[in-house]
């Protein structure tokens, strides 16, 4: 087996096939990198972008290389000593026509063999929001017809060619009929928001839960992935959205039971002191980590001029978490109606189930307050055992729920459900419950809030706080204390709100408050900045600041990203019926902004672009060191400024990868760093997996990181004031390290 000591994670697809991820394997070894890291291989849906929209799990997609051309990288790799983790969804497949498993179920509803295989509410049609008008609409202005495919009979609609139960198709003059005789029906894209009837990925109806807590069903969705790992042609295993799953405790146990020692790491988003359950795996891949360095980094004080200046010019009042709650409130009521519908049915079957018979509006309240009171994304009951952490976490969810609620009962009744099921109605809401909770955090707090509450937005990240933007060192030893070696550490990803350099300018100004509020109070002098509210564009002058060079393709970056911004905000447009007129203000102030910072060149800009660079290096130097495995997003071995999706999955240079060491400023001083440590690691994994890892500040500020054995000792002190903020001691012997910023 490959020792772990480090991975480097590439996207595939947009022009990233098999090929050009084998030519990476050279550059990798450079970098004492272990293990290639790859995004979902499988077939996804025709034009996928990310590969997690899968169509058939079982075969490795042809656009990418296909069969063969993942044989050949795995061998190269093997060659080269690197291991290969896969990316898998478990959780999901794409709800689409495309899907041969699903059209299988159109065609035969559940007679077909796959039936049992999606999480499918099969008390009524299954539902296809796919029109664009009503169905009798269209069959009245002549657009619905009977076709016929390459695997049978279809109704089509415009594009749609929806398949047909072929005993059901003789008739085709009563299209009204022959529509009303399928195991589907049809209805308005709107339909969506409260009209579902598949368990679906947090609000994306365009995927469908899979139940692979059942037997033949995680045989069918593992079968490829299990020859690859048997072959020996992939050597770990990335799960993506862990939470989705019914029983994740007892999926888990069943893919370690069929893999081995193969390391497994989830996709798993911990919050606050929540600490990863007893799963016997690797580790998490890893934002807890992102969220410790930045908060190790952060000045608190500086944090705290900034959200002072922010509530004042915002007009703003509160913390974060009230942000979130009210965010809560209107994603549970809109973007989740179709489940909390599901939800108060599932209640109200569990209550009656219970002799304990409740009215609607009661189970509404309570299922709403239960929902929006859990601070976490999710719990890990089951019908048969519980974790003490999970008990005392559910008895204060109720307790909160039951604060603003004239009688508790009902909060209660449900409570009980949830957590000692006595009966197969409250079995359901139970494992329904569990997935919710992370759907409806997910998309409060990282898709909304964390995009209103904009005075420090280095710590709007996937799983931080806001609210506790700084750790002690003794918060900070016991986060190590209890990390596991093989825990991956990140700090960028392809879901990463803001890339890991762009993240550390924004840290940055949390030691130079005072530039940042000049740059906020420049930009209200701008053409057009009194059309803005003062929230945006704070939000604005950040996400500039994050990105920034003098190239004129910023614009066009931020002027996409603001787009996206806005309508996650949810304030002035969406992303349902979005605003253009609302977008067009803030967006027509971007040029204006960028070309007053070429024109004048700000020395607050250049300040915090410089101490944002040191505090870059800093970062690379903890994450690379610290207790847990380092994980490498594509181009961060070198500088990379990005901004959330799409924008940080933009194509990187091979080419210009490799040459950074010998570059100069701060994209050579992070490349050599960068492999200078990844080196040590490489050469001494036994070390980084056994080592004791503590910081502490000294009597200069700086912070030091020490790793000791009874046979070695590392230090790295790391100190932003300095033009060379980072030093390594090995053994009492300094290193040379050609890590300074010009």
């Amino acid at each position: 087996m490959i020792p772990l000591t480090a991975t480097y994670r590439l996207q595939l697809r947009d022009g990233l096939d098999f090929a050009a991820a084998g030519a990476f394997l050279p550059h990798l070894a450079d970098n004492g990198i272990s293990h290639l890291y790859l995004s979902p291989i499988f077939c996804a849906q025709p034009g996928s972008t990310h590969g997690y929209d899968v169509i058939d799990p079982n075969a490795i997609e042809p656009d990418l290389g296909g069969e063969a051309g993942f044989a050949a990288l795995a061998q190269a790799a093997k060659a080269a000593g690197i291991g290969i983790i896969i990316d898998i969804v478990p959780n999901h497949t794409a709800f689409t026509l495309d899907n041969p498993w699903l059209r299988d179920v159109l065609r035969h509803g559940t007679d077909s063999a796959f039936a049992p295989h999606f999480d499918i509410d099969w008390s009524e049609r299954l539902l296809l929001p796919f029109l664009t008008d009503n169905f009798e609409a269209l069959v009245d202005a002549g657009a619905v017809s009977v076709d016929r495919a390459a695997d049978g009979p279809v109704l089509r609609v415009g594009d749609l060619a929806v398949p047909l139960n072929p005993a059901t198709a003789a008739d085709t003059d009563d299209l009204a009929a022959l529509h009303a005789a399928q195991a589907w029906r049809l209805t308005p894209w709107a339909r969506e928001r409260d009209s579902i009837t598949h368990r679906r990925f947090f609000n994306v109806t365009g995927l469908i839960g899979m139940r692979v807590e059942d037997q033949a069903v995680f045989d069918d969705m593992h079968r490829r992935v299990f020859e690859l790992v048997d072959a020996g042609l992939v050597q770990g295993l990335r799960l993506d959205h862990i939470d989705g799953l019914a029983d994740p405790d007892a999926y888990l146990a069943r893919l370690k039971a069929r893999v081995g020692d193969t390391p497994v790491w989830v996709e798993k988003i911990l919050t606050g002191d929540e600490a990863l359950p007893d799963w016997d795996i690797a580790g998490t891949t890893g934002y807890e980590a992102a969220r410790q360095i930045a908060r190790l980094l952060t000045d608190g004080s500086g944090h705290a001029h900034l959200l002072a200046a922010w509530l004042d010019q915002t007009e703003r009042e509160g913390t974060f978490h009230a942000t979130l709650i009210a965010a809560k409130h209107e994603v549970l009521r809109q973007d989740l109606a179709a489940e909390l519908q599901q939800m108060i049915g599932l209640a109200d079957a569990a209550a009656r189930a219970a002799d304990d018979e409740q009215g609607q509006e009661a189970l509404r309240e309570a299922v709403i307050a239960l929902l929006i009171a859990f601070p976490r994304y999710r719990t890990y009951l089951t019908g048969c055992s519980n974790r003490p952490e999970d008990l005392a976490l559910m008895q204060s969810v109720a307790d909160t729920a039951a604060l603003d609620l004239r009688n508790d009962h009902v909060v209660r009744l449900l409570t009980d459900c949830i957590v000692s099921p006595q009966t197969p109605e409250a079995q359901r809401l139970q494992i329904r419950y569990q997935q919710v909770t992370g759907a409806l955090l997910a998309k409060s707090h990282e898709d909304t809030a964390g995009f209103r509450w904009n005075a420090y937005i280095a710590a709007n990240e996937v799983g931080a706080d806001p609210d506790v933007v700084t750790i002690t060192d003794e918060g900070m030893n016991a986060w190590l204390a209890d990390r596991q070696p093989t825990a991956l550490t990140l700090t960028s990803s392809h879901d990463t709100k803001r890339s890991e350099d762009a993240r550390m300018r924004l840290v940055a100004c949390s030691h130079l408050p005072d530039d940042l509020l000049h740059l906020i109070a420049d930009s209200a002098l701008l053409d057009g900045a009194d059309a803005v509210q003062p929230n945006t564009r704070w939000y604005l002058v950040q996400s500039a600041l994050a990105i920034w060079d003098t190239c004129a393709h910023v614009d066009v970056r931020l002027k996409d990203h603001m787009t996206k911004a806005l309508r996650e905000a949810k304030r002035v447009t969406n992303w349902t019926y979005p605003d253009t007129e609302a977008e067009a203000r803030v967006l027509d102030l971007i040029p204006h902004l960028t070309a007053r910072w070429r024109d004048t060149a700000p020395a607050a800009l250049d300040r915090i672009v410089a101490l944002g660079e040191r505090l870059s290096l800093i970062q690379t130097a903890l994450k690379i060191t610290m207790t847990g495995t380092p994980d490498i997003y594509r181009g961060c071995l070198g500088p990379h400024f990005a901004l959330t999706d799409p924008d940080n999955r933009r194509p990187v240079d091979l080419a210009t990868l490799r040459r950074l060491t010998e570059a100069e400023g701060f994209a050579g001083a992070k490349a050599r760093l960068s492999r200078h440590l990844l080196g040590l690691r490489h050469a001494d994994p036994a070390f980084f997996a056994e080592a004791e890892c503590r910081v502490e500040r000294d009597a200069d500020g700086a912070v030091v990181l020490h790793r000791t054995t009874g046979r070695r000792s590392l230090t790295i002190r790391c100190d932003p004031t300095s033009h060379d903020p980072v030093h390594v001691t090995d053994n009492d012997e300094p290193a040379a390290l050609p890590g300074a910023v010009a």
